[in-house]
């Protein structure tokens, strides 16, 4: 969009402010089924507190009005750019496939509305530039469906390093262990998938399921912009037969010297909340990213643990447009995350773990494979910064790709 339509979509912002303090926004959900289901019970949560108006459902099927479930008749179109256009969505919440959100954000941009664009922003870096930069020039804004980094113990923690309440840092180490079976990966045609008919893609554990506890481990570092990151080691590996990595690990070198490494599985023994560990030279710091908790871990102190609060992204960006609150996630905040995905979409193909290394065993809706030890493997990284092959794991690669 050229300058002049997106002077007039922030104009058209000042113009509204005070009509929509009381005016709820009229959004529009693309993406309505599978994880849009969360945005769904999100909108009628705002919805009934006066803060939005669900106008529109973008969806390939329209919902039933079980699926709907009281909340409302919005209008459905599977055309994003005629409900746009014709319900003037202020904000748009995008949970669609992965290979389709830069193009869909900026067709919201292109009709002036606000985004909310679910995680990870793009399949590849120049996507996400490209997405960036268009939704600036259109002068809209865009938050990032990052949960975590919502979350009030994200800056607490950052505090207490900058303070030293665990001395210098030393790295940054992230777990993520989840069970997830073999019908996980045929939940969507892109799921599994690194391309889908010439277009990247990249599903995988760091990437999407788990990109959480990188994009989290990254912020803890301080490390949250492109240009924060020195270089990335990759180490991606599948236990299912899917294209994309179902184990793997990531070391990000970051710009100030700082190590962050990541360990993610979706073959776990058995289920676990994922965590990040902060260490430094007097201390840790243990953040349990989902549940908003945080243990401090310090020399010649008793451990302290603390729940945090957490805002709602997209109550957020309601604030931010109507009342000009700085945003949780803009995309800037997650160019290092950005980085990582380019580094997995550059990476040789996920290796395959050997069947003698794990084994399966029933899942809620289909089989699952597991992969012997691995649990353990993956504290053991976020403990000591390490990957998997620096573990000895047996099937892991002797040498790791390395992006710069």
């Amino acid at each position: 969009m050229n300058g002049t339509a997106g002077s007039s979509a922030a104009r058209t912002d000042r113009e509204d402010m005070n009509t929509t303090r009381t005016t709820p926004l009229p959004v529009v959900l693309a993406g309505a089924r599978g994880h849009g289901r969360s945005h769904l019970l999100n909108i009628r949560r705002l919805e009934e507190r006066g803060l939005v108006r669900l106008a529109g459902v973008c969806e390939l099927r329209p919902l039933d009005a079980g699926e709907l479930d009281g909340i409302g008749e919005p209008e459905q179109s599977a055309d994003l750019e005629a409900l746009l256009a014709s319900t003037r969505a202020r904000i748009v919440v995008l949970s669609t496939p992965i290979q389709t959100h830069a193009d869909m954000a900026l067709a919201a941009a292109r009709h002036g509305a606000h985004i909310l664009l679910e995680k990870p922003p793009a399949p590849s870096f120049a996507e996400f530039r490209r997405m960036a930069d268009g939704v600036g020039a259109a002068g809209v804004a865009c938050q990032i469906g990052f949960q975590s980094l919502g979350s009030h113990a994200v800056p607490a923690i950052r505090r207490m390093i900058e303070e030293g309440a665990i001395g210098e840092l030393l790295g940054v180490g992230a777990a993520g262990a989840w069970v997830r079976d073999e019908a996980y990966f045929r939940r969507a045609p892109w799921a599994g998938h690194r391309r889908l008919g010439g277009v990247d893609v990249v599903d995988g554990a760091l990437t999407n399921p788990l990109a959480h506890a990188v994009a989290t481990a990254l912020a803890l570092s301080g490390s949250t912009r492109a240009e924060d990151v020195e270089h990335i080691e990759t180490e991606l590996l599948r236990a299912h037969a899917i294209e994309s990595d179902d184990t793997s690990g990531v070391r990000v070198v970051t710009s100030a010297g700082t190590h962050v490494t990541v360990a993610a599985t979706l073959c776990a023994e058995k289920a676990s909340e994922p965590y990040v560990i902060v260490h430094g030279s007097q201390g840790r710091i243990t953040f349990w990213y989902r549940q908003d908790r945080v243990l401090v871990q310090r020399a010649g102190h008793g451990p302290v643990e603390t729940e945090y609060g957490r805002t709602d992204l997209l109550e957020n960006l309601v604030s931010h447009v109507t009342d000009g609150e700085p945003l949780w996630v803009p995309p800037a905040a997650t160019g290092a995350f950005m980085r990582v995905v380019e580094a997995v979409r550059t990476a040789p193909d996920p290796r395959e773990i050997p069947a003698s290394h794990w084994h399966t065993e029933p899942g809620e809706n289909a089989p699952r494979r597991v992969v012997d030890g691995i649990d353990a493997l993956v504290d053991a990284s976020a403990d000591g910064l390490r990957l998997f092959s620096e573990l000895g794991a047996p099937w892991a690669p002797s040498t790791r790709a390395e992006a710069r």
